[in-house]
């Protein structure tokens, strides 16, 4: 029975044909998908803090938000080694995180009254590393939602003040920049991008609300400062103009009483009903003058009571804004 003859040679091409064709497929596959490559090697090397993984859990973060998040190696920090990571650029505005294209590094603020901080920024410099991560196609079909957004938005003070560092300080990143904000700050967003952030997402409505109530930590001091120094303002007007009137109302009555005196001791009086008359009026004036005097006093310190409040909401103002202030982080024990 004749059987086939195989040539060796043949054999050894074909094996070599096929290795060669799963290296290169191997190696398309990776250029093509480096990122994710290196992003689940680094998941699965990363093992996250406690608090890591509750910040996580509360942000609202999806699976694949987490995912990402994990991918950039958080770090919660207090010390200055998270000034050495995140750079100030402007000295009079606080940095609470930053991600650096790698890492996403988070500023550990602990004053209860900033409930929910760290959790925005944590969802912040996430949306930052996915940013970074959509291919131009996605970014350009992204870019194009967040600007609609943008022009809704564009008109608030607070807002445009904002976007404005952002353009100071990160020129050229705005869309970046209104990616995460919007993400974390805006609630009321257009169909298509509120699913494009479904993906990060398990329910964005947390993060916002977390985003809202310390927001709201400051709005609400700066609302009743502002409302104190307008009272202060308009209170301490009035009392120098009643002050002025007081002082030279006590002069003419003062002048007159010298003059009542005067008349009487002379005998310029033409009957005694006319002396007791003006005598009356004399009296009446200062006792009004004694009401005014009493409710210059009690203004006065009802101006006093409004400074002090305004004093303790300055101090508290400045103990919250002390709190995100990294430059004051303690040094790292040794």
């Amino acid at each position: 029975m004749l059987r086939p003859k195989y040539s060796s040679n043949k054999i050894g091409v074909s094996s070599s044909f096929l290795i060669s064709c799963i290296l290169i497929a191997i190696s398309v596959f990776f250029i093509f998908n480096k990122q994710s490559i290196v992003d689940q090697i680094t998941v699965w090397q990363y093992k996250p803090s406690v608090e890591i993984t509750a910040l996580s859990d509360r942000a609202g973060m999806s699976d694949r938000g987490r995912f990402i998040f994990y991918a950039s190696q958080p770090k919660l920090d207090s010390t200055s080694d998270f000034n050495k990571e995140c750079d100030r650029i402007e000295n009079d505005t606080s940095i609470l995180g930053c991600y650096n294209g790698s890492r996403i590094y988070i500023y550990d603020v602990t004053d209860k009254k900033l409930d929910g901080v760290k959790e925005v920024t944590a969802v912040h410099e996430t949306l930052h590393a996915v940013y970074s991560r959509l291919s131009d196609q996605e970014k350009d079909r992204i870019n194009k939602l967040i600007e609609t957004e943008y022009q809704k938005l564009k008109g608030d003070k607070d807002f445009a003040e904002l976007m404005a560092f952002y353009a100071r300080t990160e020129p050229g990143q705005r869309d970046n920049e209104l990616h995460s904000i919007i993400g974390t700050e805006v609630s009321k967003i257009n169909t298509e991008l509120e699913k494009y952030y479904q993906t990060y997402f398990s329910d964005r409505q947390k993060i916002v609300l977390l985003n809202a109530n310390y927001i709201g930590a400051f709005k609400t001091l700066k609302a009743r400062d502002e409302e104190l120094t307008k009272q202060l303002d308009d209170l301490y007007a009035s009392l120098s103009a009643d002050k002025t009137a007081y002082e030279a109302d006590v002069i003419t009555l003062n002048a007159d009483i010298n003059s009542f005196n005067t008349r009487a001791s002379g005998g310029d009086f033409t009957s005694q009903s006319q002396f007791y008359y003006e005598r009356a009026q004399l009296i009446q004036r200062s006792s009004n003058l004694d009401a005014i005097r009493s409710a210059i006093n009690e203004n006065i310190a009802k101006y006093d009571a409004l400074l002090a409040e305004h004093n303790s909401i300055a101090t508290e103002s400045k103990k919250l804004y002390s709190s995100i202030d990294s430059t004051l982080a303690p040094a790292p024990s040794v």
